[in-house]
């Protein structure tokens, strides 16, 4: 795996690489990253400008007490433990991914926006990241009983098609992933610490090796255990799943802050095993909002955590997901049954997709104002439904690129990609201070979809 510039540059800005670093070197967090990020986006700049140019003409126009320049021109100069640390981790069988490669996790871009890390290492299937699944957190001193259930828990997942997302750690987490991966199934764990040493440890190569298994780390891969790191991964175990399950919970800790997040934050629906332990927090965290799972395994049904087998939301799918299930309900019916397809309960499902302009993002109240009407959308492009759709929402006022993110439940990137292209064919203004875009007068709608 070769590392490109831009990557580099988002290394050397938001990763520690090893412990002799000076404390004064501290790298962005990712909260700061996005902040930075979005700018360098305005300026049309990316991050590997600034390992070839004059920083502080490039920075000229950046204000911010926490991202000052010297800060940043101290993180890029780190090249020498980046190249060290890079062939290390490389070498080991361990890649990168940033927020701009487009296999990032897009939950993760979606529920956490800005605080999304900047940077995951890993190692095994990348594209497991995407899978969603069944999060899994518990204790890691739990009784036999829990264990059992947590593997049995992991077994039934696998049997169900769906992978198991944790944290790896001992106790509920590692057994829950171990047992699904023994049936054959999948599983992610999401790392705190010491991914380095996980990644080549004789428990998980086989299941590395064939691609059952993806482990990931937003910190350091060498990094030991930090209660701080720990508590900060909880939240991305959670936002890589579409379903939680709590076997075990104290009080305090790891477990119970993580469940509570996602309670406080509705994330995705959580599920906490009933137990008689008085000194756990389970019945504090049913209490709180989560919902009862069976106590016996026997009863369980994996399918049952994700609301009566249901997938995601078409609102978690990014834009081109969402209008390509569109134009597939709209396409003509192909092969031998297709004449058998028309008035049947599959198209009359189809047509709602296309018709129902309040769940689907089709674009809609362009056609109103006299622009032509296309009714085949498998010859419209993405970029074309997305600048649709844009203007409609900025008929009325300058939109931000923020609250079209939101609108159309896309990635940033995506939209800030589009958003430049849009400006740059004449389709949209771009205002300053704030930024904000409207439509140009000049050039209406593209077209209309009914």
């Amino acid at each position: 795996m070769t590392v490109s510039a831009n990557t580099q540059a988002i290394l050397l800005l938001t990763t520690h690489f090893n412990k002799t670093e000076s404390a004064l070197i501290k790298p962005l967090s990712p909260r700061e990253w996005g902040r930075f990020a979005d700018w360098l986006w305005q300026q049309s700049l990316t991050p590997e400008h600034l390992l070839r140019g004059d920083l502080h003409n490039l920075l000229a126009e950046w204000h911010d007490k926490a991202v000052s320049i010297e800060r940043v021109g101290a993180l890029l100069d780190r090249g020498s433990a980046l190249a060290i640390s890079m062939e290390k981790w490389l070498r080991s069988g361990l890649w990168v991914m940033t927020r701009s490669d487009p296999d990032y996790p897009r939950r993760l871009k979606q529920r956490l926006r800005g605080d999304s890390p900047a940077v995951l290492f890993g190692c095994g299937n990348r594209n497991l990241l995407n899978g969603g699944g069944l999060a899994v957190v518990g204790s890691r001193k739990v009784k036999d009983a829990d264990l059992a259930y947590s593997s049995k828990l992991g077994a039934l997942a696998s049997e169900a098609g769906v992978s198991i997302v944790s944290g790896g750690a001992r106790g509920v987490d590692e057994t829950t992933m171990l047992g699904a991966l023994t049936v054959e199934g999948t599983a992610v764990g999401v790392l705190a610490d010491s991914l380095l040493r996980a990644c080549t440890s004789v428990k998980y190569r086989e299941y590395l090796l064939n691609n059952s298994l993806a482990l990931v780390s937003p910190f350091n891969p060498e990094a030991g255990f930090n209660v701080g790191n720990a508590m900060q991964r909880n939240k991305y175990i959670y936002c890589l799943a579409d379903a939680a399950l709590a076997v075990h919970s104290g009080k305090t800790g790891g477990t119970w802050n993580g469940a509570q997040e996602d309670l406080n934050k509705g994330w995705i629906p959580l599920w906490v095993k009933p137990t008689h332990d008085p000194e756990a927090g389970n019945a504090a965290l049913i209490a709180a909002g989560a919902s009862t799972a069976p106590a016996s395994i026997d009863e369980v049904n994996v399918v049952a955590f994700f609301g009566a087998g249901e997938k995601p939301p078409k609102a978690d799918l990014q834009l081109f997901e969402q209008v390509s299930m569109a134009v597939e309900a709209s396409s003509p019916p192909q092969g031998p049954n297709a004449e058998a397809v028309p008035g049947s309960e599959v198209q009359k499902k189809s047509t709602r997709v296309v018709d129902d302009k309040e769940k689907s993002s089709v674009p809609e109240e362009i056609g109103s104002r006299g622009v032509p009407q296309v009714a085949d959308l498998s010859k419209i492009t993405f970029y074309e439904l997305f600048v649709a759709k844009v203007k409609s929402l900025c008929a009325d006022q300058p939109r931000t690129a923020e609250e079209m993110v939101d609108a159309l439940a896309i990635s940033k990137t995506q939209a800030n990609a589009w958003l430049k292209q849009a400006v740059q064919n004449g389709e949209l203004k771009k205002l300053a201070k704030p930024v904000r875009y409207e439509v140009d007068g000049s050039k209406q709608g593209v077209f209309a979809l009914e």
